[in-house]
């Protein structure tokens, strides 16, 4: 099959791999349809995030059709059109069980292996996906493609970071970042109750994209976020920041953006060693740090109701679809914030 491949920083391959084949009674093999680059992709092709083995196939969202299982898969049937969450996971052990499947015992990474060891991703023609029956989810009825797609990781976890924000309507909130991951956090805010939004960005494109989904735009270079927010709040500041980049910057600004007493909500994956703020600055601000990988097969079922209903325009954040032949550019273009990019899908 075709894939694209990890070779080191800034080098992705689209090259023939071998096909994926079952290796446990668990197991499935997809025929993926579409596969999304996501924000976390760019962490390991630009280096941010080491040990990925040379020739690991891309990706960990991808949604497409079962055509083969292992024995003991009896709920999800051949033909059946799937979407998954970024991580498997067994759906009975500890942290399943606690609502946290992103930290199950027994699961894994699509896309991530080291030393030899993991799971290849879905930026293929095809995927294995162990602990099927209670990773994947069939398709449901009035929702697409690519919002299924987005429901596996973007927007569950954009919901995730506002949820962790304890939302109320009479709160201010700012969205540090516009990418897909902040603009999901947008429409989970506005899902939740919030009637003030300060998104936060430089992009053009993704000003737009916030502002078309609620929320009263900053340009950072033209604007001081923290000028506004004071002005807004009588001095107070944010109620919780939802920080959606993952870098010592945008870390800085949530800690003088939010209020005494606030949250900040991570997203951002971070790869730096040491915060930014010291532990007397958050103790001077009462302050509560909310982080971690979201538990997206959870909030994928929580989500679907609210897809289903079309309440929000959610591909629009996608501003590229491209084959999967082309995905070596999609890196570029997406990496590179090239030709307004948002968002890149590619179908195999």
């Amino acid at each position: 099959m075709h894939a694209l491949t990890f070779h080191g920083i800034e080098t992705i391959k689209y090259e023939s791999v071998p096909d994926p084949e079952i290796e446990s009674p668990g197991d499935v093999i997809v025929k993926v349809h579409l596969a999304g680059i996501c924000g976390s992709d760019l962490h390991v092709y630009h280096g941010r995030e080491k040990g990925l083995d040379a020739g690991t196939v891309m990706g960990h969202e991808f949604i497409g059709e079962i055509i083969e299982s292992g024995k003991e898969v009896r709920k999800i049937k051949k033909g059946e059109l799937v979407f998954s969450p970024f991580t498997t996971n067994c759906g009975h052990c500890f942290y399943c069980r606690k609502n946290l499947p992103c930290r199950c015992i027994g699961g894994q990474l699509f896309g991530w292996v080291q030393n030899g060891v993991g799971l290849h991703g879905g930026q293929a023609e095809f995927v294995r996906v162990p602990l099927a029956e209670s990773t994947l989810l069939p398709v449901p009825e009035n929702v697409l493609a690519e919002e299924a797609l987005l429901l596996g990781d973007i927007f569950s976890t954009g919901y995730f970071c506002a949820d962790m924000a304890d939302i109320t309507p009479e709160g201010t909130y700012a969205v540090i970042g516009c990418g897909p991951v902040g603009l999901m956090a947008i429409v989970g805010a506005r899902e939740l109750g919030a009637e003030r939004i300060y998104a936060i960005d430089t992009i053009p494109e993704r000003l737009a994209l916030a502002m078309k989904f609620g929320a009263t735009c900053i340009d950072y270079q033209k604007e001081k976020p923290l000028t506004v927010l004071r002005d807004g709040t009588a001095g107070g500041g944010a109620d919780a920041v939802l920080e959606a980049v993952g870098s010592p910057a945008a870390a800085r600004l949530a800690i003088d953006l939010v209020r005494p007493g606030g949250i900040i909500s991570v997203a951002g994956v971070h790869n730096e060693e040491h915060f930014v703020f010291s532990p007397a600055e958050a103790y001077d601000k009462n302050l509560t740090y909310k982080v971690g990988r979201c538990p997206a097969r959870y909030y994928m079922e929580r989500l679907i109701p609210l897809v289903q209903k079309k309440k929000y325009d959610l591909t629009a954040i996608i501003s590229h679809r491209l084959p999967l032949a082309e995905g070596v550019r999609g890196y570029k273009i997406f990496a590179e914030k090239l030709e307004g990019c948002t968002k890149v899908v590619v179908r195999p």
